[in-house]
């Protein structure tokens, strides 16, 4: 029975994706909802302006739809919504002040910091209702008691979970596919601990972003936007708290923090020296400055996430 629910969840999703996105394209098309593009950035990219965005809108209401209809009433479906919308909402406004408003910077960064430690503070006060333990576990080391220090670890994950995928999003397809592979190893190990409300959230937005990526690989015809790569972290971070699974984060979202990293590091290489590591950050762009074809980069960087899910599967098989 449990396979049937999770397997017409995904479909579902899946199928309210692909028969949305269709809909939604030529209506923000009419908006004029479109992509800019950075100037400094590759030339080739330049093509992709006014690509319709805000399309994390398309994943967002299928894989509602998947959970309203499919998942029990559970208390950790309701907080993997509360931060996967929370974070979705922040970059809807973020969105709409950009392409809607015309206002080029968007929401300030203070702005969207403040939401995002309001989201992040609402999903430590909801743990703690439900006994969420501040014990986590660290693959060859021990269980660590967080304490009165699991707050500032929360909101450390959450914003760099959703800060790194934010950065991921600058290629067809990239994010997307990447969050599949990423996705689908808290889906194993949400079932493989019986928590099926979990695990049927995850097969949910898994379906949901399929039928997105069916639009988003390249050419592009529709990009999620701020809406959708705040959302996608969100989900991450919070499927992975409530699994137990925070420090794993590193290797199920291992292409994010790479992507997270490279940035770091450019910046402080170039406060510090003047001189820049990279031709330019996040590094999925020096890849493209070295000539490679955004095909062979998104392929590359899904293939790395693949691995990196499996190991993260191996770990937690051993170790947890």
């Amino acid at each position: 029975m449990e396979e049937r629910i999770l397997l017409y969840t995904a479909l579902t999703s899946f199928l309210v994706a692909i028969i949305l996105t269709p809909i939604l394209i030529p209506f923000l098309t009419r908006l004029k909802v479109g992509q800019s593009i950075r100037e400094d950035g590759p030339k080739r990219h330049l093509v992709k302006k006014g690509t319709p965005t805000m399309g994390g809108l398309v994943f967002l209401i299928s894989s509602f739809i998947g959970v309203l209809i499919f998942a029990p009433k559970e208390s950790s479906v309701y907080i993997a919504l509360i931060a996967t919308f929370g974070y979705g909402i922040i970059g809807f406004l973020d969105d709409y002040i950009k392409v809607v408003l015309k206002r080029s910077l968007g929401l300030k960064a203070r702005e969207k910091l403040l939401g995002q430690v309001i989201v992040a503070t609402i999903i430590f006060l909801l743990l703690i209702n439900i006994n969420h333990s501040t014990i986590v576990k660290v693959p060859f080391i021990g269980n660590i008691d967080f304490g009165y220090f699991y707050l500032p670890f929360i909101l450390f994950i959450m914003l760099g979970t959703s800060n790194a995928t934010n950065l991921t999003d600058g290629l067809d397809g990239l994010l997307a596919g990447t969050f599949v592979f990423s996705i689908s190893g808290i889906f194993y190990i949400a079932i493989t601990q019986q928590q099926i409300g979990l695990a049927i959230f995850c097969i949910a937005l898994l379906g949901g972003v399929l039928g997105f990526l069916v639009y988003n690989v390249n050419p592009a015809k529709l990009f999620m936007g701020d809406t959708g790569s705040l959302a996608l972290g969100g989900a991450l971070v919070v499927t992975a708290i409530l699994t137990k699974t925070e420090f794993l984060l590193v290797l199920l979202g291992g292409i994010f923090v790479i992507e997270a990293l490279s940035t770091i590091i450019q910046v402080i290489s170039f406060k510090t020296t003047g001189k820049r590591i990279f031709k330019m950050s996040p590094i999925h762009h020096h890849f493209e400055l070295l000539g490679w074809s955004e095909w062979k980069i998104v392929l590359t960087f899904w293939s790395v996430q693949l691995l990196f899910s499996i190991l993260a599967i191996g770990i937690w098989y051993f170790y947890y």
